[in-house]
């Protein structure tokens, strides 16, 4: 059966990206088809991350176009793009410190409304947001911390409360840098279920080196090397792929 645009959510045509003449990314072309969880590998300096800061656009592309729901977004800004429901959290962990672990979700969700400034605002004034800041750390296990510091909290529930302030602004797609980074083998279980709840009804793309959780969780994986796309499939296609392999025995340690 062909598929129709609209099945797909992002669209990149022909993206590149040089630095003083070192091309990082080279002619990529990439459809995340909507309501999947699609997976971006590769070995070290495989341009995984360039790619990801191209499509959130904290990267301007050298070549190429980018679009989003049909629309074009090669030139919008990052904070634009976030607005339109493309979200994407961050490697290392992004949460304020000393904020509680409800305060930092109900900051999330005033940013969403557009209130994340209004600082002089009394604090039961945004008592309409402690049932949605609620029901979302109830959502990803994190109702009982919620009045610990996020600068208390182990390393992997620091990575659930950053994709909680994520889901805050009500994405309608999901992208995460190294979701599982760092973590232990019980937090990588963790969080790669919570990861499979909140894919419902809504896309993620992921960068992760974990290829445990890219095989159980991914719908279909885009396999880059040397900033080209090398293969794309499921699973077991990509694993199987002669040139995968290779580019990963062969991989080096720039990225």
């Amino acid at each position: 059966m062909n598929t129709v645009p609209e099945d797909y959510i992002i669209e990149a045509q022909g993206l590149s990206k040089h630095f003083h003449g070192f091309a990082a990314v080279q002619d990529v072309n990439l459809k995340i088809r909507r309501h999947s969880i699609h997976a971006l590998i590769g070995p070290n300096g495989a341009g995984k991350t360039t790619v990801f800061n191209l499509l959130t656009k904290f990267l301007q592309p050298t070549a190429g176009t980018i679009r989003f729901n049909g629309r074009d977004i090669t030139n919008v800004k990052p904070a634009e793009i976030a607005r339109q429901g493309l979200v994407r959290s961050f490697q290392i962990s992004a949460v304020f410190p000393r904020m509680t672990v409800r305060e930092n979700v109900r900051i999330a969700l005033q940013r969403k409304l557009g209130t994340a400034y209004h600082f002089w605002k009394s604090v039961s004034t945004l008592s309409v947001l402690d049932d949605r800041v609620d029901e979302l750390l109830d959502s990803v296990g994190l109702r009982s911390f919620a009045d610990y510091s996020a600068a208390e909290l182990p390393y992997g529930r620091k990575r659930v409360l950053e994709l909680a302030t994520t889901l805050a602004l009500e994405p309608e797609m999901l992208l995460l840098d190294e979701p599982t980074s760092g973590l232990g083998h019980e937090d990588v279980d963790r969080v790669a279920a919570l990861i499979r709840k909140v894919s419902a009804n809504r896309t993620v793309l992921m960068v992760e080196h974990n290829l445990s959780v890219v095989s159980s969780l991914s719908d279909r994986i885009t396999v880059l090397a040397a900033g080209r796309i090398l293969a794309e499939g499921n699973y077991e296609t990509v694993s199987r792929d002669p040139r995968v392999i290779e580019a990963y025995i062969g991989g080096t340690d720039d990225e």
